[in-house]
């Protein structure tokens, strides 16, 4: 068992927060004494504060910058599809 304590600032994971939780990407923004806020890349960016000792059961892994620029264009090339399908319903 993990805890979000581990986990550091401007770094994306792959994490599993319960055993029976699907695999999430998790970007760490900042972190306060306490704290830390958290975006969660899910359908829609979910953001959120979690307090270090809160668990996590499995820390995937943690990201290298060329993965992240692979996920990021993906990322971003699926956001503008689902644009481009919202303004053709318009």
């Amino acid at each position: 068992m993990y805890s979000y304590g581990l986990l550091e600032p401007g770094c994306y994971y792959l994490v599993q927060e319960k055993k029976e939780d699907s695999i999430k990407l998790i970007k760490v923004a900042t972190e306060t004494d306490h704290c830390l806020y958290v975006f969660y890349y899910e359908d829609q960016l979910v953001t959120g504060w979690r307090k270090k000792g809160d668990p996590i059961h499995d820390i995937v892994e943690c990201l290298t910058d060329a993965h992240v620029s692979e996920w990021e264009k993906a990322y971003n090339d699926n956001q503008e599809q689902d644009s481009y399908h919202e303004e053709e319903d318009e």
